[in-house]
């Protein structure tokens, strides 16, 4: 039996406009479409953001937080991070009054609808190599789109898919224990067939043949591929660098051997001001480390975000106590059998209890052959995240189109992760549809989280709207006379209005932004 509750009056909402009410305890979002009354669990199913703090436009929500989309009317997963689908409570109306009913229990998530392998139906076998973003989001959606076939998930760690970007930020700072970590649980993995092979380290990949090889000799054939397996963080390469307690960040077995190495009122270095890095920095202040970042630039995010922002991120760092070496290099690392001191190439000598390198990661695709590798390892797509022939590659190692641009582009990100996860998935199903995704990513700094929407290898003009000092603003990346990317701080209504936008391909032209007047949020709701 539901509860029930008035929870508005019909004229407090008009089309396109939603709200947060409640039942009880239970936060609901109330939305009006088209003269109809929706209801939906009022948070996002990722990590919790108020839904009705983003946007709405048709049918479509857009978490504040992480910008997990979803269908208003049936609750569906439009666009991760979230794995699961909202719950829809039913809606009534009497005379004026709105009404909502919830289950007694309460819900707050709804499980996406998943068949489960069925071998007389279909007799194929769906290999995805890598169990991260990509090929967890990959498998689900598999499943979700009726693949009845075997299904293998192969991963070299011995951890079911796990949240990698918290590694960095909750968990490392001791804000988030163990079980904040992993994405699902054993049983989610079985009840829908996905056969997850943990530990399992592939040597080889032989596209024309359609096999795999692991390290142990045994071999798997496959009728499709989705090449998932992320990256490798790049190792601090100086004399000195196979002591003990020198780290790199990409596993949550590197961070738990962090946080083993990591205690209070310790000295820490972090080599490279990337955002692994910083987000690092942070954590590890936060424990109560003293640390020190060096980087060779001046300023970091200078080819990213642009060094204005590079600047406001370092002051905020110095106010917690992070010291910085900019312009410096690590030219060997000294101790005996454990990190003792970081010398860097000014000669300057820098106490270490602990090193962490954030110098980025590079392709984890030296088992592949058959298969034209870029320059850099990755591995060259089509529209549809086609690198062959029943061969798909997703994440950090896809090297893919730009729609926007036509620009061929590689992007380190979890959420885009999981948007190539997700359409290679719906192509090896047989949906054909191509890549017309919006780039998004956060980072999270001590008590401040910047977003970035769109992609922006190089700018012409960045037109600032609010105020860095106050740490409150919109940056807006204009190339060619054209936005092709924002980042904002403080303003996350605003940033799901302009990731919406840059979808629907309605952004505003530099020049309106120049003049300091448009209203993103506005603006969305208008348009027809």
């Amino acid at each position: 039996m539901d509860n029930e509750a008035v929870v508005a009056k019909v004229s407090d909402l008009k089309d396109g406009d939603m709200k947060e009410v409640a039942v009880g305890e239970t936060k609901v979002l109330l939305a009006r479409i088209n003269g109809i009354f929706y209801a939906t669990a009022g948070e996002c199913t990722h990590y919790g953001g108020p839904l009705a703090e983003g946007s709405l436009k048709g049918e479509r929500v857009i978490c504040p937080w992480h910008q997990a989309n979803f269908n208003v009317t049936t609750g569906a997963i439009l666009e991760p991070p979230a794995l699961d689908a909202l719950p829809v409570f039913k809606v009534r109306v009497e005379g004026d009054d709105i009404l909502v009913g919830i289950p007694e229990k309460g819900v707050t998530s709804q499980p996406p609808s998943m068949c489960r392998c069925n071998r007389e139906s279909d007799g194929r076998t769906f290999v995805i190599v890598g169990a991260g973003a990509a090929g967890n989001m990959a498998a689900q959606t598999l499943r979700e789109d009726g693949y009845e076939g075997r299904l293998v998930m192969i991963t070299q760690e011995k951890r079911l898919p796990y949240d990698r970007p918290n590694l960095s930020k909750g968990y490392l700072a001791g804000a988030a224990g163990p079980d904040s970590l992993p994405l699902r649980g054993e049983e989610f993995y079985r009840s829908h067939d996905i056969e997850v092979l943990l530990g399992k380290q592939v040597v080889k990949v032989d596209a024309a043949a359609k096999a795999i090889t692991f390290a142990d000799g045994e071999a798997l054939s496959y009728h499709s591929l989705l090449l998932a397996p992320g990256g490798k963080a790049r190792p601090l390469e100086v004399p000195g660098a196979g002591l003990a307690n020198v780290f790199t960040l990409r596993s949550a077995d590197d961070a738990d051997a962090i946080v083993a190495a990591a205690g209070s009122d310790k000295q820490a270095v972090v080599v490279g001001a990337s955002f692994i890095g910083m987000e690092t920095a942070a954590s590890l202040t936060k424990r109560g480390l003293k640390v020190t970042v060096v980087g060779p630039g001046a300023i970091p995010f200078t080819s990213t975000l642009g060094p204005e922002i590079g600047k406001m991120l370092i002051d905020l760092h110095q106010e917690q106590g992070v010291t910085f070496r900019m312009g410096e290099r690590v030219a060997r690392l000294a101790g005996n059998g454990r990190v003792e001191s970081v010398v860097l190439d000014s000669g300057t000598i820098l106490t270490a209890d602990l090193v962490l390198a954030g110098l980025g990661i590079r392709p984890a695709t030296g088992f592949l052959q058959g298969v034209p590798l870029n320059a850099d390892g990755s591995l060259t797509v089509d529209q549809h995240l086609r690198a062959g022939e029943d061969l798909y590659a997703a994440g950090d190692i896809a090297r893919f189109l730009d729609w926007r641009t036509g620009e061929a582009i590689r992007i380190e990100h979890w959420r885009l992760a999981e948007q190539h996860g997700r359409l290679a998935a719906h192509n090896m199903a047989g949906k054909a549809q191509p890549w017309r995704g919006v780039p998004f990513f956060w980072t999270e700094q001590f008590d401040q989280t910047l977003q970035y929407v769109g992609y922006a290898s190089n700018w012409d003009e960045i037109i600032f709207k609010g105020d860095l000092k106050e740490r409150k603003f919109l940056a807006f990346y204009v190339k060619n006379n054209r936005v092709l990317a924002a980042a904002g701080l403080g303003f996350d209504r605003e940033m799901t209005a302009m990731a919406e936008l840059m979808r629907l391909e309605r952004l505003p032209a530099p020049e309106e932004l120049r003049k300091g007047a448009v209203d993103l949020v506005e603006r969305l709701r208008q348009l027809t």
